[in-house]
């Protein structure tokens, strides 16, 4: 399979993987930021009651876990298309 074809085939393999990598992000930084923050509710940064470093403490934490999550949602379907296909996405 050519390059070209089997980036083609990927991209909607790699769409779904986004979204699902999105969601499960978001659940994972809503848990995290409970036990970090000992509440329940993630600050806003246009919420008055929240200060700098909160806010951007959260912004950081979010930033990362969904980094994470993305790289290994994305590596995890590329080694699965590669053992279907015998092919790494390029």
């Amino acid at each position: 399979m050519s390059k070209s074809i089997n980036k083609l085939a990927y991209r909607p393999v790699g769409l779904v993987l986004g979204m699902a990598a999105g969601a499960l992000a978001g659940a994972i930084f809503h848990q995290v930021w409970k036990i970090a923050a000992g509440h329940d509710e993630v600050p806003s940064a246009i919420d008055e009651e929240r200060g700098w470093g909160e806010i951007l403490a959260a912004a950081a934490l979010q930033g990362a876990i969904f980094s994470a999550v993305r790289a290994a949602v994305d590596r995890g379907g590329a080694t699965g298309v590669r053992r279907l296909t015998g092919h790494w996405p390029s």
